[in-house]
């Protein structure tokens, strides 16, 4: 609330306005991720640089659940930095088109090039960065999309990642090997078929 009394939120930009209206689309599909909805709601009025990095409490990233062309198997990175199997992605650095974000990750981080990305946000994570190289820790505010490898799924590991691995989506499901985050978009990605 601003001295005033006023309680409206400031003028939101024509990115913020975008950034919502994805979030209401996936509302309407995830119903049961209200808390999360909210939270990333609140994230993006709040912050119209939410796509900058130096956005020193946390930031927006795009990540990719990147799909073999038969939609069994999913691409991981065993992350360097973290030392964690994750899904590809990455900081915005100042991109508000989180898609293309999210796209030019995955390409970059597998050196895949025939790829097709749905437009629709597909999950939502929130979680904190450590300390690391002189940054303090920070939350990502992550919106990840469904990228399918439609040519060849000869990857090349970047130097953002100790391995690449096409796992079977399936098998994520319950397995110790995977945290929450990964195992609910396995989940997510087998309720579809």
């Amino acid at each position: 609330m601003s001295e005033t009394g006023d309680t409206t939120p400031p003028e939101l930009t024509a990115w913020q306005r975008n950034w919502l209206r994805e979030l209401d689309a996936y509302a309407i599909r995830h119903v049961d991720e209200a808390a999360s909805i909210a939270q990333f709601r609140d994230f993006m009025q709040r912050h119209a640089d939410a796509a900058e990095r130096e956005l020193a409490i946390g930031h927006l990233t795009g990540a990719a659940w990147l799909v073999s062309g038969d939609g069994r198997r999913v691409l991981l990175t065993h992350h360097r930095k973290l030392q964690r199997w994750l899904q590809l992605g990455g900081h915005a650095d100042g991109d508000v088109d989180l898609v293309a974000v999210a796209l030019r990750e995955a390409e970059e981080e597998s050196g895949l090039r025939e790829l097709t990305i749905e437009p629709d946000v597909f999950d939502l994570d929130c979680h904190w960065i450590p300390d690391h190289g002189g940054v303090p820790g920070h939350w990502h505010y992550d919106l990840r999309y469904v990228v399918q490898c439609c040519g060849d799924e000869q990857f090349a590991v970047s130097e953002e990642s100790l391995a690449l691995a096409w796992r079977d989506i399936a098998a994520m499901v319950g397995s110790p090997d995977y945290d929450e985050s990964l195992q609910r978009m396995a989940r997510k990605w087998l309720a579809r078929a």
